[in-house]
């Protein structure tokens, strides 16, 4: 038997970020529920066990079922001092199942919070243009070659002088404003590859799979110029198209004040 980590024994709780990975394929989305398995229940479980204390996570976000994460933080509380970061991260690698991967451990004011304070976040959605049998669970697949990928790069843009974001939000969804600020909105293309990247301070739930559904009818000549500008002045998600499949979609980072995360 030997010891992964030293403790030193506080008398107040302590806040660490952790920054992870995750394939979302196996999962019902990150957010704990009952009777299904989710990557909040997973990690948490796994870092209790680990440091032999009840651990509770927060994240930065909650991605819907198979939706995977490039980047995710998170934040919890120890009663413990940890030591030796980096080696924590590692071995936490050990306990967790290999579609989750720990990058990185860090010790944050007390008061930092891992969705609150993130200032914005990016997202990427991937299309294979054809038939991949390598992409099956990792991106959509769209064959049809008759895609106007200009048109979808021109309504992309249309996004960014929009705050109200209805329109490609779910209907059933708790939340205070469907206001939202999109700094980035673009279409790349490269090697029979498509990927949607989109940067916003934050995102409503289903938004970017809507987003990605609705410009696909662009592409394909099912929605013009004209048409999808009224769909954002809307305000009604049955005026959008429908949303893209979940496993193309990656939530890619999470940026915070250096503060923060340096």
């Amino acid at each position: 038997m030997f010891c992964i980590f030293a403790f030193s024994k506080i008398q107040d709780s302590l806040r660490y970020f952790l920054e992870i990975s995750y394939n979302g394929e196996a999962y019902h989305g990150w957010q704990i529920q009952p009777n299904v398995v989710s990557v909040q229940e997973v990690v948490q479980e796994k870092l209790s066990i680990m440091l032999r204390q009840s651990i509770e996570v927060v994240g930065a976000g909650r991605t819907d079922a198979g939706v995977h994460a490039k980047q995710m933080f998170l934040h919890f509380d120890s009663d413990r001092e940890l030591e030796n970061l980096p080696e924590i991260a590692y071995r936490l690698n050990s306990f967790f199942p290999n579609d989750i991967v720990s990058h990185r451990l860090i010790r944050v004011p007390d008061d930092a919070h891992a969705r609150y304070d993130a200032l914005y976040r990016e997202y990427h959605y991937h299309i294979v243009l054809g038939k991949n049998p390598f992409s099956k669970g990792l991106a959509m697949s769209v064959r049809t070659k008759k895609l106007d990928v200009e048109a979808m790069r021109l309504a992309a843009r249309k996004l960014l002088s929009h705050t109200n974001y209805k329109c490609f939000s779910r209907s059933k969804t708790n939340v205070y404003t469907y206001e939202c600020t999109i700094m980035k909105a673009d279409w790349i293309e490269e090697n029979g590859h498509l990927r949607f990247e989109v940067t916003a301070n934050r995102f409503l739930r289903n938004m970017v799979r809507a987003m990605v559904g609705t410009l696909l009818d662009v592409g394909r000549g099912k929605c013009s110029q004209e048409e999808f500008e009224k769909i954002l002045q809307s305000n009604n998600r049955c005026e959008a198209g429908t949303s893209a499949p979940p496993y193309g979609l990656y939530l890619k980072r999470i940026i915070y004040p250096k503060e923060i995360i340096s």
